[in-house]
Formats: C-alpha cells, sequence, structure tokens
C-alpha cells in the first residue's frame, strides 16, 4: 500500500470543562521530525504524545496541534481575600498615620493591587488524559486515511511515468540495428578518404566492427533497466516502501545514463532524454513517499 508523507488529521473532544480540537499536519522528510505545540495545562503529556505519534505516522515533517477552550470558568476564578484584607488594613494604616481625610473606598484600591484576583490551575486527570490520547490517536487513524488517498494518486502518477520509460525503451530497438552498419560505412568511408584502403586487412576491420558492436551494444542496460521498472512497480505496493524506491530509481538512472553514453545514435540519444525527464518526475514524487 503506498502511502503519501503528506497529510492531514484532525479530531474533537470535550473532557471535563474543555473543548479540546486537535491538528496534526506531515510533509515529507527522511526521518520523523516531530513538532507539539501544547497549551501548558498538556505539556507534562509531552513525551507520551510523542512517543505515540511515533508509532503512528513513523516518518515525516510532523506538526501536532492541540487548541482548547473552557466550556465554563466560573469555578476556576476566585477572589484572593487574604490579600485583600491584608491590602485593605494597610491602606487604613496609612491613611490614620498620614490624617489623610478621604472620601475614597478603600476596597476599591484594594481591589486594583496585584493578585487580587486568583486562578486555579487546571488539572487532568487518568481518566481525561486516557480520553485525550484517544483523540490524538483519532487524528492520527485520519491523517493516515488522507496519506493513503494521496498514495494512491501517487502510485498511478508514478505508474505512467514508468510505462513512458517502458515504452522509451521499446523504441530503442527500432533504431539499434541501424547502428553497426552505420558505423561500418564510417569506418569504410575513413578508409577511402584517406586512400588507405590497400593497406587495410578486411579481417582486422571485421575484428574492429565486432569490438565496436560489443562496446555499443546496449543489451545489458536494457535489461537491467527493464528490471529495475518492474522491480519499482512491484515495491510501490509494499508498505513503507519510500526509501527503498529511492534507492531503485538511483539504479534506474545509472542505466539510463550508460545508454546514452553507448548510443552513439541522435534518435536514441533524444529517447534517452525523454526517459531522464520522466526518471526526473519520479524522484521528485518519490521523495513525498512514506
Amino acid at each position: 500500500m503506498t502511502l503519501s508523507m503528506t497529510g492531514f488529521g484532525k479530531s474533537e473532544i470535550t473532557i471535563d470543562h474543555f473543548n479540546i480540537n486537535i491538528e496534526i499536519r506531515s510533509l515529507n522528510s527522511k526521518f520523523l521530525d516531530l513538532s507539539l505545540k501544547l497549551p501548558s495545562i498538556f505539556k507534562d503529556l509531552d513525551l507520551p504524545l510523542r512517543k505515540l505519534i511515533k508509532e503512528k505516522v513513523m516518518r515525516g515533517k510532523v506538526e501536532l496541534m492541540i487548541h482548547y477552550e473552557k466550556i465554563n470558568q466560573s469555578n476556576t476564578i476566585s477572589l484572593n481575600k487574604e490579600k485583600i484584607i491584608k491590602y485593605h488594613n494597610d491602606l487604613k494604616e496609612i491613611v490614620n498615620e498620614l490624617d489623610y481625610k478621604s472620601d475614597k473606598d478603600l476596597i476599591g484600591y484594594a481591589l486594583k493591587l496585584p493578585e487580587i484576583i486568583q486562578h486555579s490551575k487546571e488539572k487532568l486527570n487518568d481518566n481525561s488524559k486516557s480520553l485525550l490520547f484517544s483523540s490524538v490517536e483519532k487524528a492520527c487513524e485520519d491523517l493516515k486515511k488522507f496519506r493513503r488517498n494521496e498514495g494512491a494518486a501517487l502510485e498511478k502518477e508514478l505508474t505512467g511515468y514508468l510505462n513512458t520509460i517502458l515504452n522509451n525503451l521499446h523504441e530503442v530497438n527500432s533504431f539499434e540495428n541501424e547502428r553497426l552498419p552505420k558505423v561500418k560505412e564510417k569506418l569504410k568511408k575513413a578508409i577511402d578518404e584517406l586512400n588507405l584502403k590497400s593497406e587495410i586487412d578486411e579481417k582486422r576491420l571485421e575484428q574492429e566492427l565486432i569490438y565496436y558492436s560489443e562496446k555499443l551494444d546496449l543489451t545489458e542496460e536494457k535489461v537491467r533497466l527493464k528490471e529495475h521498472c518492474i522491480h519499482f512497480k512491484e515495491t510501490i505496493k509494499e508498505t513503507n516502501s519510500g526509501k527503498k524506491l529511492g534507492f531503485i530509481t538511483q539504479e534506474m538512472g545509472r542505466e539510463i545514463n550508460t545508454l546514452g553514453s553507448k548510443a552513439n545514435h541522435i534518435k536514441i540519444q533524444k529517447i534517452v532524454v525523454n526517459m531522464k525527464d520522466e526518471l526526473e518526475k519520479i524522484k521528485e514524487q518519490v521523495l513525498n513517499i512514506l
């Protein structure tokens, strides 16, 4: 099964008095590059969340974001009575010492001073944490579904590029038989122009032609390139095949380059250029495969 490294997943859950939204997105990367953006209330869950995502996502540049809204804040905010009383008494003492006549309410001043409003620290119990992990896991599954859909499209696209290379490889056959007679004709023409015909041994000429035919023979390269294409098509259906496909494309590139260097035929070289163009498209897309 082909999986893309590009994907997006999300989930939503209500825990206690929190409405929590979870989003996870991924891009291509050679390794797992994981970034977590968590509110302070979830900071202690950083390591277990990383472990969970590593098991589910495996590879890619991954970003997890968790946002939350409080449904009911009434039980999290209160007045610091001790601070208010202390501020009021201190202010009253200062007013008396200065014999300051004021009709202002000292409580009003006290309420404006620091640390009057206190927020109770939010905590998640074990059951709430378990529910949060389940929701993160659900977002990861949503991401994997997205990756599968993208992977199916990638597989179709890559198969098209491979078929083009195989068709181009088949076209090479129609021009290959022309090559040796042309080499023979070129050698004879050079001999005639240099007036060396009387000095040339026909058997030696044939030996040279055999040497050139062996040196310029494309059979091995064509066979290996075809095998690499077949291997690619089989491997792309495997799970987590991205790195392996990258190695196969390197081998395909070597065979195509050798075909070009040995071609000695303008039409074959044009075909090789087309195959290189298709191979570059393959390499680009393979980077997105998990």
